[in-house]
């Protein structure tokens, strides 16, 4: 029962892997990772003999014993403890939170605790962070490195651009530390070992990362990522959203970037002392390459951009981000920005509880990425999901699914879609995540995943149900009707939505933000007409067609919306690493900024 424990103290004790290594390694793992999958429970359960939240369940029984294997194990647990959701951990959290240090959900000391980013459930939810987490993340990125680099080689003494943003960390009643996990991954051991260890190394120096305004870091990202441009191997960072942010951002400020590039300055915008200091340590008056900046710009400037990042980092050889999920909107900005022949490589896929899956393919294209379970950095269980066949039955329980029992990981079957289940070495027993994936094949014995959606249901006025990627599938539809019948060329920036039942019949709002010149009203309308009809789910249809669920409405909100949607966010302690647009909302703040700045509104005409 240690081959668990010995595969992760030596894929995380240290640096000694080449890219050879560690794919040898994995390719072990894969061998046997129903046996390690077991294997690793039961060392999650060792390692947290006695806490109190197993208590709860198992009374005086002492569940790891001599005369019961793994697999018995396994049953026990899995027959005695019941699936959680957060809500179900978090007194056990918020007392850490408060300073009990009693080995509540685990024996470890908790001294971390991450927050996640809000956007999806509404609030900011504490999750424990502990070594384990910065070993894991470590480790996943050494393993998804090893693979880009078979499939994209890149230089050794290069340089990455890393758009990473650390935000700031506040103590808890207890004297815990509270953020990010980015924040905390940025601060840890880990992270300097891999910044020394690694072939390549990031353009911007901690004091940049660290920074605590992500407008200030951001230009000090792009600033030194060209004093680099011609080492720069690729550009990356956590989310695709955060990489189309910053190129936005240089589209205003390359002028400004340019000036400080030709004298060695510093703009007057970085107000940081320590941030100054680190980078102007690094420039120096450049006045050949600012006239190369100058010239490929005012190119750029004139073809909309196209071909950015190529352009300005000639030799980088691929764009690295999360870019699944509420992600993909963003993609087809991000194709923009790195022409045809710049690859865009989706990274791995994780959420603040836990790593879950390394992208093993990374030449495949973000819409048909698959990720291979790493099974021994959580013990993973699986719901299966069924759609529900007949929605006009009235029921409103918020859900789309019918649910089957938990399998563990070696009974899961190609084409089902399951719910995501965690036990981790952090505290969390038969979490159910809310993440909906497709078994979309096999690896030796780990299955490999499709990101398919959040389980959380985001729009629904009666029997409607409609899921973020129900959402995303019908604003599609209606954006390339902006960018094909606009004179303009228009394209959108980014949207969310809203079911408001403050009258009746209720309907669905859909915000849109747009760059371009003004769109002629009649294909503003064309849109919100298209995207009513787009909805497919049968609940939606039907009201619609009986006017017991009212016209789509559709909302241009002024340049610049979702900005402050994003600064609402980070003003609440958010970090731009971990930022996610909401696609749907009822957050009362978010609903006065959107309103306020609508300046036009459609209503659709599609069931008239």
């Amino acid at each position: 029962m240690e081959l668990a424990a010995a595969v992760v103290t030596k894929s995380c004790n240290g640096g000694d892997y080449c890219h050879g290594d560690i794919i040898c390694w994995f390719e072990e793992v894969a061998e046997k990772a129903d046996v390690l999958q077991t294997e690793t429970l039961v060392r999650i359960l060792e390692l947290n003999r006695g806490i109190e939240y197993l208590k709860k369940w198992f009374g005086g029984i002492e569940i790891v014993r001599r005369d019961m294997d793994g697999p018995a194990i396994e049953s026990l647990f899995t027959s005695m403890v019941p699936l959680a959701s957060h809500a179900d951990l978090e007194p056990y959290i918020l007392r850490i939170a408060d300073g009990d240090t009693a080995p509540l959900i685990t024996r470890e000391p908790i001294r971390l605790l991450s927050l996640s980013s809000g956007t999806t459930e509404g609030r900011q939810k504490y999750v424990p962070f502990t070594h384990h987490s910065a070993r894991t993340t470590l480790q996943i990125f050494k393993l998804a490195a090893a693979y880009r680099s078979r499939a994209y080689p890149t230089r050794e003494g290069g340089r990455i651009l890393e758009l990473i943003y650390s935000s700031k960390e506040f103590k808890t009643k207890g004297g815990l530390k509270a953020g990010t996990a980015t924040t905390h991954y940025y601060n840890s051991e880990e992270f300097k070992i891999k910044q020394e260890q690694t072939k390549s190394f990031t353009c911007s120096p901690e004091e940049v990362i660290s920074n605590g305004d992500y407008k200030q870091t951001t230009y000090c990202h792009l600033l030194l990522g060209l004093y680099f441009r011609e080492q720069v191997e690729f550009i990356t960072s956590t989310f695709a959203y955060s990489t189309v942010q910053a190129f936005r951002s240089f589209e205003e400020l390359w002028k400004e970037i340019y000036t400080d590039i030709k004298e060695g300055s510093l703009s007057s915008r970085i107000t940081v002392t320590k941030t100054r200091k680190s980078v102007l340590r690094i420039v120096y008056p450049n006045p050949c390459l600012a006239s190369k900046i100058k010239s490929i710009c005012e190119e750029l400037e004139g073809n909309n951009w196209y071909c950015l990042i190529p352009k300005l980092w000639p030799n980088a050889k691929y764009v690295y981000s999360i870019m699944t999920g509420s992600m993909l909107p963003y993609v087809k900005k991000l194709r923009h920005y790195a022409g045809d022949q710049l690859p865009l490589v989706s990274a791995d896929y994780g959420s603040t509880e836990s790593w879950i899956g390394v992208n093993m393919d990374p030449s495949f294209p973000p819409e048909k990425v698959t990720f291979a379970v790493m099974p021994t950095f959580s013990y993973f269980e699986f719901i299966p999901l069924h759609r529900k066949k007949n929605q006009n039955t009235g029921s409103n329980s918020g859900d789309d699914f019918l649910e089957d029992d938990p399998v563990p990981l070696s009974q899961v079957k190609v084409g089902q879609e399951y719910e995501i289940v965690l036990t981790t070495f952090t505290g969390l027993y038969r979490y159910r995540l809310g993440d909906v994936v497709e078994v979309a094949g096999f690896y030796k014995k780990i299955p490999k995943l499709n990101f398919i959606c959040r389980r959380k249901l985001i729009l629904t006025v009666n029997i409607d149900k409609n899921t973020e990627k129900d959402l995303q599938m019908v604003v599609e539809k209606g954006s390339q009707i902006l960018m094909k019948k606009s004179s303009s060329k228009a394209e959108l920036v980014d949207f969310t939505s809203h079911a408001d039942v403050t009258k009746q019949p209720g309907h669905y709002v859909i915000y849109w933000e747009i760059d371009g010149e003004e769109v002629e009203e009649e294909v503003l309308g064309e849109c919100c007409r298209v995207m009513d009809a787009s909805f497919v789910d049968h609940g939606y249809v039907v009201s619609r067609k009986a006017n017991s669920i009212g016209p789509l409405e559709l909302c241009i909100v002024e340049k610049g919306t979702f900005k402050k949607i994003l600064e609402h966010f980070i003003g609440n302690g958010a970090a731009l690493s971990q930022f996610k647009t909401p696609r749907c909302t009822s957050n009362q703040v978010l609903l006065k900024i959107l309103n306020v700045c609508t300046v036009k509104r459609f209503l659709s005409t599609a069931y008239a």
